[in-house]
């Protein structure tokens, strides 16, 4: 079920909004809401110079690879 949620702005911004769902032949509605869609999965995945940093480090690597094999066996606690 959709929600309705009120969003302050300056005018700048504002502006700047209406500018983009214009250009994007979208609602100001739909452009700020798919737009703050793709900004939250963007933070949930690396990109590749932080995926190269962590493949880098092979003490976390090896960390994370008894990590999964203990999830796997359902050992382990789950920290919250």
């Amino acid at each position: 079920m959709s929600k309705t949620l009120t969003l302050r702005v300056d005018s700048r911004t504002y502006k700047t909004f209406v500018d983009r769902a214009k250009s994007q032949n979208r609602s100001l509605a739909n452009f700020i809401e798919n737009a703050v869609k793709e900004h939250v999965l963007e933070q949930d995945f690396v990109d590749d110079y932080e995926m190269a940093e962590i493949l880098s480090d092979e003490l976390l690597v090896r960390r994370l690879k008894r990590g999964s094999k203990e999830v796997v066996r359902k050992k382990g606690k789950l920290i919250g």
